[in-house]
């Protein structure tokens, strides 16, 4: 009786949390967040522009268009991907903002056949 108890309050307390997402503050901008690759920490940085989101990592630049599908869901499409892996489509979620950055996760926009749908998470920074 007092772990049925127990588990109805905690389930009560944890209903009424809120998570915050003024995704608006974040649909246009200059963001960096941070990666890592082989090990390796990095930070990347891109602009957000209306439906066009630019990228700057590694001494490249790299385009692509932005597709809202409400205000903190948006699809990216590379402009002019060069290999195959760069045609797939990425579907981006806000989770929940602050005052300068959000919370994101993205997974490709198509389930591969047979392959696990692979989720990752960021934070993403607004500089601009």
């Amino acid at each position: 009786m007092r772990i049925s108890a127990g588990i109805s309050l905690l389930f009560l307390c944890l209903s009424c949390y809120n998570v915050e997402r003024n995704c608006n503050d974040f649909k246009n901008g200059t963001f960096e967040f941070d990666y890592t690759i082989d090990g390796q920490e990095k930070t990347g940085r891109f602009t957000r522009e209306g439906d066009l989101n630019i990228d700057y990592y590694e001494g490249k630049v790299d385009s692509s268009s932005v597709r809202w599908i409400n205000d903190c869901e948006f699809i990216l499409k590379k402009i002019n991907p060069k290999t195959m892996s760069e045609k797939e489509a990425i579907h981006m979620k806000i989770l929940s903002t602050s005052n300068d950055s959000y919370t994101f996760e993205y997974q490709l926009a198509v389930k591969k056949a047979n392959k696990p749908l692979q989720v990752e998470r960021g934070v993403a920074r607004k500089i601009n």
